[in-house]
């Protein structure tokens, strides 16, 4: 028998308040004046070019995984059908922010530069390599446990992985360049933040039933998958961000977001807490621009009313931590 989704009825703790909360975010990059980005374009170096269209180009790859790949085939095996409808409706977000990097492209270079970062995209053998190793547990789910390895796999793209690439357009932003094209990572970075929260409760809510064995080898499978992701990282890290001496700095945000990725896991921290570049860590913030305000669709502009969410929105996480340890 094939059911219908009642949102009229809850089966969900959590599925209306994130439905609610993707739908007011929503946005497109055609909203966002990337060409007034021009003249602080002409006047980078090239090297930081090139590094700033690497890691758009990253982006866009992981982008395209997560809306074609893991968020479809996360929710194909979910069974609440108000969680499914968020899984999808932020599946397809994911493929705005891949056809946002685009808008980007399209704007500030020309076709042949544009062809050479996407032939690089598939001939980089670090990002496809964390691509793979991600898309594999995406592609091999016959169960609860698979389903929950998945879900690993999932927040860790979306509050960890991603954030070698967001580390340079949120610097340029904070040092005033680049501000438009910063202003669209800072939308997709305020998607990101709500979709690694939402798997992640959902991964909680999925293991809190399964026996204690099981979810201590899914902890150990989590910090494992998290390692293996780490030394990747760092390579890919290296290889792009060596030319400007930020590879060090680029570390420590990686660690952080992997930190805050196993929170949104319910686990505690695994790497050592440390000083991240705080313009960069302004930038994730999710508050409202005020710059430019007539000009500039900022990441708090909405046609509706919206509100930005704040820490305590997640209050019930921890709780729902505690009662699953």
């Amino acid at each position: 028998m094939i059911e219908a989704v009642n949102w009229d009825q809850a089966t969900s703790d959590y599925a209306s308040m994130f439905w609610d909360q993707n739908t007011k975010q929503f946005w497109l990059d055609t909203e966002i004046p990337i060409s007034k980005d021009k003249k602080a374009w002409e006047d980078l170096s090239e090297s930081e070019k090139e590094v700033y269209m690497k890691v758009l180009g990253g982006l866009t790859l992981l982008d395209t995984e997560q809306g074609g790949v893991g968020m479809p085939q996360v929710s194909m095996h979910v069974k609440d059908l108000q969680d499914k409808a968020v899984l999808t409706f932020m599946a397809a977000m994911e493929q705005v922010h891949a056809k946002s990097y685009s808008t980007i492209f399209t704007t500030l270079t020309d076709k042949k530069q544009i062809d050479e970062v996407f032939d690089w995209v598939k001939q980089n053998k670090w990002l496809q390599k964390k691509s793979s190793l991600i898309e594999y547990y995406y592609k091999n789910i016959t169960d609860e446990y698979s389903l929950a390895q998945a879900m690993i796999a999932s927040v860790f793209l979306e509050s960890y992985m991603f954030y070698s690439g967001f580390y340079y357009p949120l610097l340029l932003a904070g040092q005033g360049k680049m501000k438009n094209s910063g202003e669209i990572v800072s939308l997709i970075i305020r998607d990101e933040s709500i979709h690694g929260v939402f798997v992640g409760l959902l991964y909680q809510k999925l293991i809190s039933n399964m026996t204690q064995e099981d979810r201590n080898n899914l902890y150990g499978f989590a910090i494992d998958l998290l390692s293996q992701l780490y030394e990747i990282e760092s390579r890919y890290t290296e290889e792009i961000y060596d030319v400007l001496s930020l590879s060090s700095d680029v570390k420590k945000f990686v660690r952080y977001n992997a930190n805050k990725a196993l929170m949104n896991l319910g686990y505690d921290v695994y790497f050592p807490t440390e000083e991240v570049n705080p313009i960069v860590l302004n930038g994730l913030s999710t508050e409202t621009r005020t710059h430019d305000f007539f000009s500039q669709k900022g990441n708090g502009y909405a046609k509706i009313k919206v509100e930005s969410l704040k820490e305590e929105d997640f209050d019930y996480v921890s709780a729902l931590v505690e009662q699953n340890r």
